[in-house]
């Protein structure tokens, strides 16, 4: 079938109490609205999704635009109905189905909205709701059926008779609806006479009048269902969703270590047999090989690790790579577009920042390396700096293959250490150091026989 979706993402959201719109607030690693569209796509194509914007249009655009999709904007907050007629003009001459989705509901999984279309299509109706069953109902609109089980009108809940109040049965706001149907009925909707606005809840009752059924699709589980209107309740879909994606994880062939501390972004890819340790942080479009380890209490945004990587504890890496079967940390950072190259050696407190570090290189302990490139087999030794910035530029070191730097080396940037070249230990090198050379930049020792003991006597006088 061919199926157009609408989203409606246009609202302001006050009750959030915030500068930004409602569905720019990030659940799982990704704006509320982002869930929304990236659910739509496994179904419709980018040309047939449109997002009713409005509250900072201009942000939720640039957020979504890559994605391919089209956008409507509706200037004034005037209902859910006049918010789906300013598609109108995008998606009328599309046959098929149309959707309505809304951009705060990010636990809505494409799977449901599949199951709402099928039932569509079984049913022949102008309209398919999906509704779900509460225990507690209040503040929802209830459904109401004929004796066939059709829906005959959505009553709110300022608005419903105290018999009407005791129905379960409760109004998603989620539509599929018979295109030609949908934009032929729904300028007929009449502003409500309390708030003036335009209510697509109304579309049950007119298509009713126009001959054309409504079908009620119920489903289980009505946390998929739930919307974003406050912070608290933010936190309660960022929280249903790690666990979902945690759990889809272990079922995957991960093992997660007390996997109610261990934070995980919905896009978040990991490999089979790799362990997370407790307290691990997996974020952004970070992407995770097959029998890694990661270590307790690390964070990983927008990294990307090769099969075999080990990550100690407390090791944070940013928008970097790590080769297949290299170790990192414990206490390291990798920031700023690192790449550490196969069984690499990163260890105790070592930084590297927009360095290339070679395939089985070691830097094991207490060294800042930023804007370089180091090569092969290069060790590096403990409390090595590169001097990258001169206080108005950055400048680059580069350091050739099996290279020997020595411990409190301080290389001076722009420098150039070539192949199998020696820095002694305690060096400042300035200049450039041929391959297959020594390279000593420090003072000469002085040893001043008896000293100690003559400094000590005078003090006692």
């Amino acid at each position: 079938m061919n199926v157009s979706i609408v989203i409606l993402a246009a609202g302001l959201g006050t009750r959030m109490k915030s500068k930004y719109a409602k569905v720019l607030h990030k659940a799982g690693g990704k704006a509320l609205v982002e869930h929304v569209v990236d659910a739509a796509l496994e179904i419709a194509e980018p040309a047939n999704i449109v997002v009713i914007t409005g509250h900072q249009a201009d942000s939720v655009e640039a957020l979504l635009g890559a994605r391919g999709i089209r956008f409507a904007r509706q200037t004034e907050q005037k209902g859910t109905g006049h918010a789906v007629l300013m598609a109108k003009p995008l998606l009328e001459t599309v046959p098929g189905i149309v959707v309505i989705l809304y951009g705060d509901t990010p636990l809505l999984t494409a799977g449901t909205v599949r199951g709402l279309l099928d039932a569509h299509g079984e049913s022949g109706c102008a309209a398919t709701l999906i509704a779900t069953k509460l225990e507690d109902p209040t503040g929802y609109g209830r459904v109401l059926l004929n004796s066939d089980g059709l829906v005959t009108g959505i009553v709110e809940q300022k608005a419903a008779t105290p018999e009407q109040l005791t129905i379960q049965l409760t109004n998603s706001g989620i539509y599929a609806f018979e295109a030609p149907a949908l934009w032929k009925h729904l300028s007929e909707i009449q502003p409500n006479p309390a708030s003036g606005e335009i209510y697509l809840t109304d579309m049950a009752e007119i298509l009713n009048g126009a001959g054309k059924s409504v079908r009620p699709h119920q489903i289980e589980d009505p946390s998929e269902l739930f919307g974003i209107n406050t912070r608290v309740e933010l936190s309660v879909a960022d929280a249903l969703l790690r666990a979902r994606k945690v759990r889809e994880l272990m079922l995957a062939g991960v093992t997660i270590e007390q996997p109610e501390t261990v934070t995980v972004d919905s896009q978040v890819q990991v490999g089979m047999d790799t362990v997370i340790a407790p307290f691990a942080q997996l974020r952004g479009a970070t992407v995770v090989g097959a029998d890694c380890t990661i270590g307790a209490c690390s964070i990983l945004s927008n990294a990307k690790l090769a099969d075999g990587v080990t990550v100690e504890a407390f090791t944070m890496i940013g928008d970097s790579q790590v080769g297949a079967g290299a170790g990192i940390g414990p206490f390291a950072r990798l920031r700023m577009q690192a790449d550490v190259g196969a069984q690499a050696k990163i260890g105790n407190v070592v930084e590297l920042k927009k360095t290339k570090f070679g395939a089985g290189a070691k830097a094991q302990h207490l060294a800042y390396l930023g804007d370089a490139q180091i090569g092969a087999k290069t060790n590096i030794g403990a409390g090595t700096i590169t001097c990258n910035y001169d206080g108005t530029a950055k400048h680059e070191t580069k350091i050739g293959t099996d290279a020997f730097i020595g411990s409190n080396a301080t290389l001076v940037a722009p420098v150039e250490i070539q192949d199998r070249a020696y820095v002694g230990a305690g060096s400042v090198i300035t200049d450039a150091v041929p391959a297959d050379a020594l390279a000593l930049g420090r003072g000469r020792q002085v040893i001043k026989e008896g000293w100690a003991k003559k400094r000590s006597a005078k003090g006692q006088k």
